[in-house]
């Protein structure tokens, strides 16, 4: 639903004004409201005075410190919230999900991004076939500060969120495995290969501060760690015969078959990676949530299809 007036008197009165009004409220300013609502900074701006001189008043109480609500400001918000609540429920139970017109952004790991990303946005193409899909690939932490900024819609990310704001769905995770490249010595003891460069996840991320403090149990605080960005990147590496890594064995699973690495067991291994589908819960919008829920069913779906090989 686009810029629709509302009522005889308020003929320039429409929904993208106060959406726009309450992406200022909700995310503090101009520039952060600009980004959620995939707008420049000038057009939020003039969007704000547009609604400003169809009321009649002032909404913002502009200064140094950034842009706070007045009184009426705080009035309106109550009746903005209702119309965009109404807005949502006309959308899901109305409109036809096949005409529906929607951006959505989504924001995944890249373990994610290279197992089952593409089942999920074919299934959301296949309900919403107007539904603008933007997505891109990061390490949870930034997916994390990106989502409470309102500059994605949906993370896939190790989760969960522990924010009130934020809802969480579990998915399936991922079991790690030890590799080693496919023309290593063969070692009597496993485990020996552990004095070899171990490469893994980047360092603001939770499997890599997981990996080095077992690392420091089994092996010592003498053990070289080397991280990375880059799933494919440490795969190349491992397989190239620099060094060691436990990884997906998802993802490993088509190098071992290749021959290109193998697969050894030093006693121990990793935890497995915990993924959750996390939303700002405030707007409620059923795209958002009708994606974290077939990305838990695409997950699901994944996970027994390896079970299956």
């Amino acid at each position: 639903m686009r810029g629709v007036a509302l009522g005889s008197g308020m003929a320039h009165l429409n929904l993208a004004h106060l959406r726009t009004f309450l992406a200022v409220v909700r995310t503090g300013g101009v520039r952060k409201a600009a980004v959620s609502l995939n707008l420049t900074q000038p057009a939020v701006t003039a969007r704000i005075r547009n609604l400003e001189d169809t009321l009649q008043g002032t909404l913002f109480d502009r200064d140094a410190g950034g842009m706070t609500l007045t009184r009426r400001g705080e009035r309106l918000l109550l009746y903005a919230e209702k119309f965009e609540r109404l807005q949502e429920m006309i959308e899901k139970d109305v409109i036809d999900p096949k005409g529906l017109e929607r951006h959505l952004r989504i924001g995944v790991s890249e373990t994610i991004a290279q197992c089952w990303l593409p089942d999920l946005i074919a299934r959301l193409h296949r309900k919403f076939p107007k539904l603008q899909i933007e997505f891109n690939v990061d390490i949870s932490l930034d997916l994390r500060e990106r989502l409470l900024g309102r500059e994605i819609d949906l993370a896939i990310l190790l989760g969960p969120i522990s924010e009130y704001t934020v809802d969480n769905i579990d998915l399936p995770g991922f079991d790690l495995a030890w590799y080693v490249a496919a023309e290593a010595p063969i070692e009597e003891d496993p485990a020996t290969y552990l004095n070899r460069p171990v490469l893994t996840y980047s360092r603001n991320t939770r499997p890599y501060r997981e990996l080095r403090e077992l690392l420091f149990e089994h092996v010592g605080p003498d053990v070289s760690i080397f991280p990375s960005s880059s799933l494919s990147a440490c795969f190349r590496l491992v397989e190239a015969d620099l060094g060691i890594a436990a990884l997906p064995r998802a993802l490993g699973a088509e190098y071992v078959a290749a021959g290109r690495i193998r697969q050894f067991d030093p006693g121990w291994v990793p935890p497995p990676l915990r993924f959750t589908a996390s939303w700002v819960a405030e707007p409620r919008s059923h795209v958002v949530e009708f994606a974290a829920r077939a990305a838990r069913e695409v997950a699901q779906e994944y996970r027994a299809n390896l079970g299956d090989k």
